[in-house]
C-alpha cells in the first residue's frame, strides 16, 4: 500500500466516491485510489504532461483498472471537471507557478462540502538528504543567472506552509498533520548520487548551468559521496522524509 494513501483517512472511506487525482504523474497512486473507492466510484487522474497521462492510460488498461481515467490538464487554467466527492494529491501541488489559481480549480471540482488531501514536503531543512544535496551543489556550482532550461518552478518544499495558501483559494477547515518516514533514495550511495543530480533542488542547479558545469561533475559526485554516506546501511541509502499530510474542505 502506498503510504501517501494508506495514511489517508478519507481515502479509505472513499467507497463509491468520485476522486481527483491532482499531479498524478504515470498513474499508480490514481489505480490505487480506483482500488479503494471500488467499483462504484471512480478516480480521475490528471497531470500536465501528456506522456505521463499516456503511460497511466497503458499501466492501468494492462492492470484491468476499469473505474481509473486520465486527463491532460493544467489544473492552473483548466476547466476541471466537478462533482468531485474528493481531491488527492501525493507531491503534485508544489510546483504551480500560481499555487492559489490551481487550488481555487480543485475546490471549484469539489461537491460542496468536499474533501482535499495532499502530501506535500515540509521545509528543505526538515529533509536534510536533500538540503544537504543542494548546499554541497551550491558549493561547487553557482546558478546560472541567465539559461534556456525551464525551472521547476516554486519547487519541491514551496507548500511547506500550505494554510495561507489554501485559505487564498477558498477552502476552510484547514489542517496539518506531521509525517516522517524513512525512504529509500538509493541501493548504494551511487544510485543516491545519481538521484540527487537528476532531481530536486541539486539536480536543478545542474540542469541549468548545463554543458557549463559538466567540468565540475567529477568534483561534485565526490562531493555528495562524502556528504550522503552517512546514510547508508545494510539496506541501502535512506533517509527521513519529512512530509506534511494536508486536509482542507471546500464550503458547504
Amino acid at each position: 500500500m502506498h503510504t501517501a494513501t494508506k495514511h489517508c483517512d478519507e481515502c479509505r472511506q472513499a467507497l463509491g466516491q468520485r476522486v481527483l487525482d491532482v499531479g498524478c504523474g504515470f498513474g499508480d497512486t490514481t489505480q490505487r485510489i480506483a482500488g479503494l473507492v471500488g467499483p462504484e466510484g471512480e478516480a480521475v487522474g490528471v497531470d500536465a504532461a501528456a506522456r505521463f497521462i499516456d503511460t497511466a492510460r497503458e499501466e492501468a488498461a494492462e492492470a484491468g483498472v476499469s473505474n481509473a481515467r486520465f486527463l491532460v490538464a493544467d489544473v492552473q487554467s483548466a476547466s476541471l471537471e466537478d462533482g468531485f466527492d474528493l481531491a488527492f494529491s501525493r507531491m503534485g501541488t508544489m510546483f504551480f507557478a500560481n499555487p492559489v489559481a490551481a487550488l481555487r480549480n480543485v475546490r471549484r471540482a469539489l461537491v460542496p462540502g468536499g474533501k482535499l488531501v495532499m502530501v506535500v514536503w515540509r521545509r528543505r531543512t526538515d529533509n536534510d538528504w536533500l538540503y544537504r544535496a543542494q548546499t554541497i551543489v551550491e558549493g561547487i556550482v553557482s546558478r546560472p543567472e541567465e539559461y534556456d532550461e525551464p525551472t521547476c518552478g516554486p519547487g519541491p518544499f514551496s507548500m511547506a506552509d500550505a494554510s495561507e495558501i489554501l485559505l487564498q483559494a477558498g477552502f476552510v477547515d484547514i489542517a496539518l498533520r506531521r509525517f516522517e518516514d524513512p525512504i529509500l533514495i538509493g541501493q548504494d550511495v551511487d544510485e543516491a548520487i545519481d538521484l540527487v543530480m537528476s532531481l530536486g533542488p541539486a539536480g536543478e542547479i545542474l540542469r541549468l548551468a548545463g554543458d557549463r558545469a559538466a567540468h565540475l561533475h567529477g568534483e561534485v559526485h565526490d562531493a555528495l559521496r562524502e556528504g550522503l554516506s552517512e546514510f547508508e546501511g545494510p539496506g541501502g541509502v535512506r533517509a527521513r522524509a519529512s512530509t506534511w499530510i494536508v486536509s482542507a474542505s471546500s464550503r458547504s
